[in-house]
């Protein structure tokens, strides 16, 4: 019996695949929690939900420690730096959850001191709709996130690095990549 006949395991496994699921297995989120969607995220880590079984049981303080962030609510203009400061302290490579519809396009707050979208920051991989989204739709995006690590799809990063702070200029433009949305029904 070669080695050509033994069925894929860890022993034959390339190294890419182990580290996308070290990587897919251990994401540690960094929140940033600024409406009312922050309390559908600290929900989504009580016992009900357990986020403890992907591996996310702690969120984290710091965001050296952090790979994953998690954006609920909505992001004023005074707040928009500070986020952006905050994503660029976390370590790559580095994930961001647009959690409710005030983080994807402002919400029902259409005015100058509200950013709509939090993607005009931060690139955004995965969207959470709702208002505000329900521990599932959370836990749903955190999977879909997931399935992206796995595949290796989310691990080709944005041209040329991170995107603008705000403002966009001409000898570097800012492309965002296509982002997920999720769609779950409705729970119960």
């Amino acid at each position: 019996m070669g080695l050509e006949d033994l069925q894929h395991n860890f022993l034959t496994a390339r190294v890419e695949d182990l580290v996308k699921w070290a990587r897919r297995a251990s994401v540690w989120p960094a929140t940033f929690g600024l409406a009312c969607c922050a309390i559908e995220m600290m929900a989504a880590g009580t016992a009900d939900y357990d986020l403890s079984r992907f591996g996310m049981e702690v969120f984290r303080n710091s965001p050296r420690q952090a790979d994953l962030m998690i954006v609920a609510g909505r992001v004023s203009q005074k707040m928009a730096p500070v986020l952006r400061q905050v994503y660029d302290q976390m370590m790559e490579p580095k994930w961001v959850i647009s959690m409710g519809v005030c983080a994807s396009s402002g919400g029902m707050f259409n005015n100058y001191a509200i950013v709509q979208g939090v993607d005009q920051i931060v690139p955004v991989d995965v969207y959470a709709p709702g208002c505000p989204p329900s521990p599932e739709t959370l836990m749903h995006a955190i999977l879909t996130l997931h399935e992206k690590i796995k595949t290796g799809e989310i691990t080709q990063r944005r041209r040329d690095g991170n995107p603008l702070h705000l403002v966009e200029t001409p000898d570097s433009p800012w492309v965002p990549a296509q982002p997920t949305a999720v769609r779950i029904g409705t729970p119960r």
